[in-house]
């Protein structure tokens, strides 16, 4: 009997809108394949760590995008522990302050910038041999169209403020959602003009999470990475 060709790389696209969920839903799915991690949102907010430290105007469309060209950006793909770099200094942590969470929609709808990152991304999943799992919001339209899995993760506003509130201050009490809301409302409708996250693409599938835990979710995309691949290759999907 001939050969058979060699498994390509398994790329599963992840989408959403703020609080969907979608970083950890990502890691989690990434981890139970034996799948590497890319977590494109915070290649922004590293570029905006970045341009903040240099002192730039993020309203400088050219300066920013100059930030973006030439930095060294190394993103950690193993999705136990993803790390972030960016000119030789970790901002893993750093990126997730407010003052970056309140300013990366100015970088993220630069579109020179996108187009930097964009290509940066699509380089970094051929890199991975083994497969990887991407999450942002315009990975299953623009960075990997052709990926055979291709999840847009929702869930309602209320939800999403909900787990906005708890990641960023510890509680989803009335004061914590106040805090919240404002910088959610303002981040999505930015980003929206560069990116739609809110819509499933044609053969994109979407997953609910409203009412879902962060298991049941993980379960439901394990369950579409099941079916897509395995009807794709005429077998079983990986195990995990």
């Amino acid at each position: 009997m001939p050969e058979q060709p060699p498994t390509p790389p398994l790329v599963v696209a992840l989408d959403g809108p703020s609080g969907s969920g979608k970083s950890t839903v990502a890691r989690r799915v990434a981890s139970a394949l034996a799948l590497r991690f890319l977590d494109t949102g915070a290649m922004y907010r590293a570029v905006t760590w970045r341009a903040l430290d240099r002192g730039l105007d993020l309203a400088d469309q050219d300066a920013v995008a100059e930030v973006a060209r030439r930095a060294e950006l190394r993103m950690g793909t193993d999705p136990a522990t993803p790390t972030v770099s960016i000119d030789g200094a970790d901002v893993t942590a750093a990126i997730r302050e407010t003052r970056i969470s309140e300013a990366v929609s100015a970088v993220a709808t630069n579109l020179a910038v996108r187009s930097e990152l964009v290509a940066r991304q699509q380089a970094a999943i051929r890199a991975e041999p083994a497969g990887i799992v991407a999450e942002g919001r315009d990975i299953t339209t623009v960075v990997a169209p052709e990926a055979p899995v291709r999840v847009l993760l929702t869930a309602s506003g209320s939800a999403r403020l909900a787990r906005r509130a708890r990641e960023l201050h510890g509680s989803d009490d009335p004061e914590a959602l106040a805090a919240t809301t404002a910088q959610v409302h303002r981040r999505d409708a930015r980003d929206s003009t560069v990116a739609d996250f809110m819509q499933a693409a044609d053969g994109v599938d979407v997953v609910d999470s409203s009412h879902l835990t962060l298991d049941e979710t993980v379960a439901a995309v394990l369950a579409l990475v099941a079916e897509r691949t395995g009807a794709a290759s005429g077998g079983p999907a990986r195990p995990h």
